[in-house]
């Protein structure tokens, strides 16, 4: 039987959870937090806020948010990876926030109401889903009008040679990595596969168009080895 994306994600990241923040820091050179800082500092997050985490993971832009939004705002983070939620859950514990929530859930159908959020989050998790519209549109969903919607993930580098050096590392020198250093050469595949397909820096920025968000702009960073995109839910009328 033939899996599907869904469950292709869902067995990659159940099987990678303990070794994912050491690979993750090892495959992008650290350059990873270094883009969710500066795209926090991008998005000047206002204290006592609410924000969602989509596809949060083990929790790294969850707690950013958290310390952002300080102790009269909150934050859920979401993924629909339990052994992901559980390595995300002693991070937080280790601190001593308590405006957290770890939730078990899928972006697919977000299980919170119309307009409950002032941010959206969803760090290198898009590329991940089923279908990047569906998803797109219930960020849009459960955002209040005049919330924003900030996405991070890998883009399509534009610079000439750099664009074959880029998808040479991540189709050939991944794989390698993730068994050399967490004995899972085809889940690191799969990871690869992810990057290869995800929409370039400007059709996504379309896409964010297209579910209905407002000013949109994009950030790219190392060169187009990733992108930060911003996007507004229209203020009702």
């Amino acid at each position: 039987m033939v899996e599907t994306k869904e469950e292709k994600v869902h067995n990659v990241f159940e099987k990678i959870s303990p070794s994912y923040d050491r690979m993750n820091s090892l495959i992008s050179f650290r350059l990873h937090a270094k883009w969710r800082k500066e795209t926090m500092e991008l998005m000047r997050v206002k204290e006592g806020s609410s924000a969602l985490d989509v596809c949060c993971g083990t929790a790294d832009w969850t707690i950013m948010m958290a310390d952002a939004v300080g102790p009269k705002g909150s934050v859920i983070g979401l993924d629909f990876s339990e052994n992901m939620l559980g390595v995300g859950q002693e991070k937080v514990n280790a601190t001593d926030l308590s405006n957290v929530t770890l939730m078990h859930g899928n972006a697919m159908e977000l299980p919170f109401i119309d307009n409950s959020f002032d941010y959206v989050t969803i760090g290198f998790g898009l590329r991940n889903v089923p279908d990047y519209m569906t998803v797109l549109k219930e960020m849009y969903r459960v955002l209040k009008p005049g919330g924003l919607l900030t996405c991070i993930d890998t883009s399509t580098p534009t610079i000439p040679g750099y664009n074959q050096l880029f998808f040479f590392y991540f189709r050939h020198m991944m794989p390698v990595m993730g068994k050399l250093f967490a004995k899972s050469y085809e889940e690191y595949a799969w990871l690869e596969e992810s990057t290869r397909h995800f929409p370039g820096m400007k059709k996504l920025a379309d896409m964010f168009q297209d579910a209905g968000f407002d000013h949109v702009r994009y950030v790219p960073h190392s060169g187009g080895a990733s992108a930060t995109h911003f996007g507004y839910k229209k203020k009702e009328q």
